[in-house]
């Protein structure tokens, strides 16, 4: 069977719908329901007899629930009817954000309906960060308790002969290995928002809300000023000036429109990335240009580290991949930065991708769109 005609004879209609694992409901011109499949029997339940019985009504008052300022389902299904592209949306169901689509669909002898997609919600990465968070927190807490305890022991038991700096050097040593727990915890509450304003469908809302036009020279500056209060990594090396590794090589005339506190996580992480994955003596390049022709701003990091293997490159955005290689794995991580950078960039309507070379290098690139003339200007308390 080649043709179309010959293959939906072929096929039953009604079992492929109930094959899909979205839901699916389809409204007539007079708001009736005419179609459902098991994935939307499986996600609405009850709901679903009242739509049934009440229709597009019933359906409408169930998208709306929680939207606050969004556009309401009736605006929704309005701007599907009016163009050819299907439009994507978020409801609340059973306790989960949902991402949504409306679509037109136009019947044989003209009539007009509106399809319904429901996806599933998927929590695997926040539950399993949920799990590791637990953990973390605990030990944070168990090893920052005894590590304050010997403090106290050491100050309390001090004898006589104890000078100010041996004893300076074993409350130093202590207070070292509290910080770093307090790193990592700090880290993955970062991580946890960042992937809640994504499993929500909040991210380009909030983007969108807090964008600023930023002079990326001066914004790039800025932040490596402040890697000396809050450094990059979770232990650094006090006979490595991580500061002194990276060069800028960025034109003073680049703007860019954005959300400031995205940004800096994208620079934080893509240069985390870069610094942990490499020589400690190598120098990391940031480098910017523009192009005119696209109105972007292609964004480019690059090492000198240990190189992405080919086996492993289709894994590096996913969440919870961490390459194999021993001198990588034997570096502290999650695996979850670079999955969030994906989503971010993308969020703020620009791209990422990478080249890399094992034991060679590896350069993460992003484009954004180019600032347009005028507009506020972000500064560092803004968002």
């Amino acid at each position: 069977m080649s043709d179309t005609k010959s293959l939906s004879d072929a096929l039953d209609f009604r079992a492929i719908l109930d094959g899909l694992g979205q839901g699916v409901l389809i409204f007539d011109a007079t708001d009736r329901l005419v179609l459902d499949n098991a994935a939307a029997r499986s996600l609405l339940g009850a709901n679903l007899v009242l739509i049934r019985a009440e229709g597009w009504r019933a359906a409408a008052m169930l998208l709306d629930s929680v939207r606050e300022d969004r556009p309401s389902a009736d605006e929704i299904r309005a701007k599907a009817l009016r163009q050819s592209q299907p439009v994507r949306f978020h409801t609340f169901l059973s306790g989960a954000f949902t991402p949504c689509w409306a679509t037109a669909l136009y019947g044989k002898d003209g009539a007009i309906y509106t399809m319904i997609t429901l996806e599933r919600p998927d929590w695997s990465a926040l539950t399993e960060l949920m799990s590791t968070f637990r953990s973390e927190a605990r030990m944070s807490i168990t090893s920052t308790r005894g590590h304050a305890e010997l403090i106290r022991q050491i100050v309390a038991k001090q004898s006589k002969a104890t000078t100010a700096e041996q004893l300076g050097k074993q409350v130093v040593g202590f207070a070292g290995i509290m910080a770093v727990h307090m790193y990592r915890l700090e880290l993955l509450m970062d991580l946890l928002q960042r992937l809640e304003d994504i499993r929500t469908g909040q991210l380009a809302q909030i983007i969108r809300n807090n964008s600023r036009r930023i002079k990326l020279a001066s914004f790039l500056e800025d932040l490596l000023e402040e890697t000396t209060d809050s450094p990059l990594i979770e232990d650094p090396d006090p006979n490595v000036d991580y500061r002194e590794r990276i060069r800028l090589d960025v034109p003073d005339d680049l703007y860019i429109s954005t959300c400031r506190t995205y940004l800096t996580y994208i620079f934080r992480d893509l240069l985390r990335n870069s610094l942990m994955y490499s020589d400690p003596k190598s120098p990391v390049t940031l480098r910017a240009t523009a192009s005119p022709k696209t109105r972007s701003v292609q964004v480019d990091v690059v090492d000198e580290g240990y190189g992405i293997r080919q086996k492993e490159a289709g894994r590096v955005f996913m969440p919870f991949h961490r390459a194999r290689q021993p001198k990588i794995i034997a570096q502290f991580g999650y695996g979850l930065s670079l999955y969030l950078v994906k989503m971010e960039v993308e969020a703020m309507n620009g791209r990422i991708w990478f080249t890399s070379e094992e034991n060679v290098g590896t350069t993460f690139s992003f484009k954004l769109p180019l600032a347009g003339e005028g507009g506020t200007e972000s500064t560092n308390g803004e968002q």
